[in-house]
């Protein structure tokens, strides 16, 4: 499946509309139609990353690359991905509430 159709897809499946789509990752309606009608062929590593965040799974998913990767397996992905953008004190502090977390999971 192409980005394109996996691109509607994923757009129609959240009644969404190609502006709610461009409003959410700031580019224009027609660079979002253009992608889901295959007319733009080569988006950004950056736009890619920003239509998997807003679709909450992977980029390699949007491109049809990770076909047999579970649901949440994508939002894990989405996760990590995210997490790297943080500030080293910010990691920490993500680093101990998974640890506090896991913990508590332990424990009960």
């Amino acid at each position: 499946m192409s980005l394109a159709v996996r691109l509607r897809d994923l757009r129609t499946a959240r009644g969404e509309s190609l502006q709610d789509v461009a409003d959410a990752i700031r580019v224009s309606k027609t660079h979002i139609w253009e992608l889901e009608k295959g007319k733009s062929k080569n988006p950004s590593a950056d736009l890619l990353k920003r239509l998997a965040d807003h679709f909450s799974v992977t980029i390699a998913h949007l491109v049809g690359e990770d076909i047999e990767s579970s649901e949440n397996d994508q939002e894990l992905m989405r996760m990590f991905r995210q997490a790297g953008e943080l500030d080293p004190r910010d990691r920490d502090i993500l680093d101990a509430t998974l640890q506090s977390l896991l913990k508590s999971r332990r424990e009960s």
